[in-house]
């Protein structure tokens, strides 16, 4: 098992950056699979802070959310990635994983520098599924 999915299957909090209340997205779709699978699902939304998202507060950065991220899971377009990505690296999430179409391989590599497990173009909830 790679560092990524170990992150993964260990983790107690996500904070999925991107998901907003609408049903019929991805990001929704796969928070919502996570939070039934036990997990501690927190809405990091850019654009709609203060929102309720699957039971949970929405923020609009990693830094304002309370306590720590195991990992963050990352819904945004690859361009936008790395901001996100130095934000998980300040709040000292311990995982860092960009969805399946989602790359950004400076970004990870400055993660993985840092400690945090790190994962691309992969889908959490296709790789929780295979466990």
């Amino acid at each position: 098992m790679d560092a990524a999915l170990s992150a993964l299957m260990n983790a107690k909090t996500i904070a999925v950056v991107g998901l907003d209340a609408r049903t019929s997205r991805p990001a929704h779709q796969i928070a919502t699979y996570l939070q039934r699978a036990g997990y501690r699902i927190i809405p990091v939304n850019l654009g709609q802070p203060g929102d309720v998202v699957l039971g949970e507060q929405a923020y609009e950065r990693l830094a304002d959310v309370p306590g720590h991220v195991d990992l963050v899971d990352v819904f945004v377009r690859s361009e936008n990635t790395g901001p996100i990505i130095d934000e998980a690296i300040a709040i000292g999430a311990g995982a860092v994983w960009l969805q399946a179409g989602i790359t950004n391989p400076e970004g990870l590599e400055r993660a993985r520098a840092a400690g945090l497990a790190v994962a691309q173009d992969r889908c959490t909830m296709v790789e929780h599924r295979s466990q």
